[in-house]
């Protein structure tokens, strides 16, 4: 199974920072993913601080002694309580999980998390463990076996108590009516992905709220269970030419979604394949070439210009509807992304007159896949043909 993970945070009102950390991180050769998700005390500057500092040392802890349990009572142990307010300084919910479906979560403090299966609400058993240091805190530990298909939704309490004290919710949304905002969208749209179902949650608790005016930080990720999106881009002609048309045969061939970023590998393709390419005339915004359209193939761009600007957009995220986009988007829109690329030197790249940004194919690529990895959570794969 392919975990997809998302997350969608907003800021308290009139608060210019973020008062609730998440963070995950993927173990691409394990199958293995961690994640937190982090509450800090109060809001704006001070919170964020708490809650990034115990998100980050929970993750590290987690890596670090491969025993969720146990980080997580280091940090319950260790956090220190408000003088003032008498509660601890943040609060968390933590998840190991393994492809095969095997997850640990822990809560301390957060709102309990959702599991659920076939648009129902599981609720699993759990062991409380008691802190040491402070007898009144305590954190539950739960041991579940995931199936394909299955979601873990987690949230800070921004999303339970909002519109708390209105006449019509005078206890908040709280949990069962966070229930039926995930349940009535999963009804509707029950393959929708981890990114949009958050965005979606943290929209509709602004929307409840009075005069749409967040009380507190608010945010929720979602771990979903699922089978994987594959795709391939192929982009830079092979070093040897003899090898074209079998490496033209197996990204045809394909099963997943296709893209090529380069005329001179789409015309290869073209050629060994005897396939057509059409120019979509339509797309030409900005100064990047426009898009074409070849049978059996998702998305046709131009190289190394396009490449590189979308390294810009996946850094930025400042994303325009021009090539590069929509790149991204076919990029983004699967989980596992096989890069087939050519070596085989285009001396046009080597052009003094050229940007001095513009890298070498295989930089280039080396570049996207690991912000592809590192911010958005997919896997890849890297073939130098």
């Amino acid at each position: 199974m392919f975990i997809d993970i998302g997350c969608c945070r907003k800021k308290k009102y009139n608060q210019n920072a973020y008062g609730d950390c998440f963070i995950s991180k993927r173990y691409k050769d394990k199958g293995r993913v961690t994640g937190v998700l982090s509450d800090g005390l109060g809001s704006g500057i001070k919170a964020n601080i708490l809650a990034c500092m115990t998100a980050t040392m929970l993750l590290k802890f987690i890596e670090a002694q491969s025993d969720i349990k146990t980080a997580c009572e280091i940090i319950m142990n260790s956090l220190p309580v408000c003088k003032v307010r008498k509660i601890s300084y943040s609060t968390f919910s933590a998840i190991d999980c393994d492809e095969d479906g095997n997850a640990k979560i822990v809560e301390e403090g957060n709102p309990e998390f959702l599991w659920i299966r076939n648009n129902k609400i599981l609720e699993p058993d759990y062991e409380i463990i008691t802190s040491k240091t402070f007898t009144n805190r305590k954190m539950r530990l739960y041991k579940i076996k995931l199936e394909k298909g299955d979601r873990i939704i987690f949230c800070s309490d921004g999303v339970t108590q909002a519109a708390l004290g209105t006449k019509e919710l005078k206890s908040g949304v709280g949990r069962e009516g966070l229930i039926k905002i995930v349940l009535a969208k999963l009804k509707d749209f029950p393959e929708i992905s981890s990114v949009d179902l958050t965005n979606y949650i943290v929209r509709q608790i602004q929307i409840i709220e009075p005069e749409h005016k967040l009380k507190d930080d608010t945010s929720s990720a979602c771990f979903y269970f699922r089978e994987p999106r594959e795709s391939v881009l192929f982009t830079g002609p092979p070093y040897n030419a003899e090898n074209d048309r079998l490496y033209a045969e197996s990204f045809y061939n394909f099963n997943g979604k296709k893209a090529i970023a380069g005329g001179t590998t789409a015309n290869l393709i073209a050629r060994e394949l005897n396939l057509e390419i059409d120019a979509d005339v339509n797309i030409n915004i900005g100064q990047l070439p426009g898009i074409y359209h070849m049978k059996g193939v998702d998305l046709v761009t131009e190289g190394i210009l396009t490449l590189t600007k979308t390294v810009e957009y996946l850094e930025n995220q400042n994303i325009k509807d021009d090539a590069a986009g929509k790149l991204v988007k076919f990029l983004l829109d699967t989980d596992e992304i096989k890069f087939m690329v050519g070596v085989k030197l285009n001396q046009a790249h080597y052009d003094p007159a050229l940007p001095v940004e513009m890298e070498v194919r295989k930089n280039v690529v080396k570049k996207i896949a690991k912000l592809l990895e590192e911010r958005y959570n997919k896997k890849t794969e890297i073939s130098f043909i």
